[in-house]
């Protein structure tokens, strides 16, 4: 099982994502609108903000998957059983997977990219899209090693307690 203070960690930073997820939410809102409107403090104060509406949907929906995810693994972490460096492993690769999925997926929204392949695929290419692509490789690394994990501690918990009286 995790540790309290690696438990409470995950939970922290599932509500930075989510915090995250808002703030984007935010400007996803204004881009659709194409305004700044909030009466009665603002009204129609022009918003040119970039991008395509898949992009910020991505943006706003990764923040929201991926912290509550954080929130669900913290609060599966009884169930899952692992040794210390293993519990290491699937700590940092939750936390690096959540948020580089995220942030990229943000930046996507902003530069109007995909970040889906380099040199842009059938997108279009730009050099934001190519780092884009470029800091995908950690998180996909580290999504199957979480899961992996997660479903090792979640079997061992099951047949320490199946044989359990």
């Amino acid at each position: 099982m995790l540790s309290e203070s690696r438990r409470t960690l995950l939970v922290i930073n599932g509500f930075g994502l989510l915090i995250s997820s808002a703030l984007t939410g935010w400007f996803y809102f204004f881009f659709l609108l194409g305004e700044i409107d909030l009466w009665p403090v603002i009204n129609h104060l022009p918003a040119d903000i970039g991008g395509d509406r898949r992009g910020w949907n991505m943006a706003h929906l990764e923040g929201i998957t991926n912290g509550l995810l954080l929130i669900a693994f913290a609060a599966a972490a009884p169930f899952i059983k692992l040794g210390p460096k293993a519990q290491s492993w699937f700590f940092w690769s939750s936390l690096t997977f959540a948020w580089m999925f995220t942030l990229p997926a943000i930046a996507n929204a902003f530069f109007g990219t995909r970040g889906l392949a380099f040199g842009g695929g059938p997108f279009g290419g730009s050099l934001a899209n190519d780092i884009i692509y470029l800091t995908g490789w950690p998180p996909i690394l580290a999504v199957h090693i979480a899961f992996f994990l997660g479903l090792r501690g979640a079997w061992r918990h099951y047949q320490f307690i199946k044989d359990a009286p």
